[in-house]
């Protein structure tokens, strides 16, 4: 009877913990792809992009022959 309680308490507690960092996570990562200063970067993140992009297709077909 005591186990669930104590459960139930955990389970919560890092639910609680999870969402506060997926939080943090987002904002932080909206900050820094949003900031004025990083505008002017902007075609090098997206050229980032386009690599990495290119990089999974490439690996996706690789797994596939």
């Amino acid at each position: 009877m005591f186990t669930t309680k104590y459960e139930n308490t955990t389970v919560i507690r890092n639910y609680i913990i999870l969402a506060a960092t997926v939080v943090f996570t987002s904002m932080g990562l909206t900050d820094t792809f949003m900031a004025p200063t990083r505008s002017g970067q902007q075609d090098r993140l997206d050229n980032y992009g386009r690599v990495v992009s290119a990089g999974l297709v490439a690996y996706s077909q690789k797994l596939g022959r």
